[in-house]
């Protein structure tokens, strides 16, 4: 093998490794699902990028074209003009159901334990909401159009919470209410001297 073949091997797989990641890079960044606010009807649709038709385009042409593959308001309204696009181009991450749902949970405290909301973990130990009637559940059980408005009205819930709630609202009556345990008093005793006969 010529020195020309190596250098040409190793340029072709410079560039195979540039599209790789070009591709990855853009197919990861318009993945998922988002909600927008419809142009047409001012309120909150749901909506997913055709993110291998945008990765595709990114990878070759330096620039992704973006097109709608999924809409909550399809197929009354498909075919429109997807003017929502614009939304999502100017701010890819905040429009995200994960970057929504992580803000919502960021600095509160569970309703019912008091502590500090952790970190939203995606696979593990999702967090969930208390809505107005008391009943608790996991935020991924909603409609991703309907939580703007679910977070304006429901109180974050951990994990924990959730699960004893559940539990409780499911086997009513299985569950027993304990007071809590006081903590035992020290008896505080003092010493008076005393006569000893030896």
């Amino acid at each position: 093998m010529s020195a020309w073949s190596v250098i040409g091997v190793a340029v072709a797989a410079i560039a195979a490794s540039f599209l790789f990641f070009t591709f990855l890079k853009t197919w990861r960044r318009y993945h998922g699902v988002r909600v927008i606010t419809c142009p047409d009807n001012k309120d909150t649709a749901a909506v997913e990028v055709n993110a291998l038709r945008a990765a595709r385009w990114g990878a070759v042409a330096g620039e992704p074209e973006l097109r709608l593959s999924s809409c909550t308001r399809w197929p009354e309204k498909a075919g429109c003009g997807q003017e929502c696009l614009s939304q999502i181009e100017s701010s890819p991450e905040s429009c995200l159901v994960r970057s929504i749902a992580a803000s919502f949970y960021d600095g509160k405290s569970c309703v019912y334990c008091q502590r500090e909301m952790e970190k939203v973990v995606w696979h593990e130990r999702p967090p969930a909401l208390r809505a107005p009637d008391g009943l608790t559940r996991e935020w991924k059980e909603i409609a991703p159009q309907d939580l703007p408005k679910v977070f304006a009205k429901y109180e974050p819930v951990c994990w924990p919470c959730h699960v004893r709630e559940s539990f409780r609202r499911e086997n009513g009556g299985l569950v027993v209410e304990r007071p809590p345990i006081a903590a035992p008093q020290q008896a505080h005793h003092t010493l008076e001297p005393t006569s000893a006969v030896y």
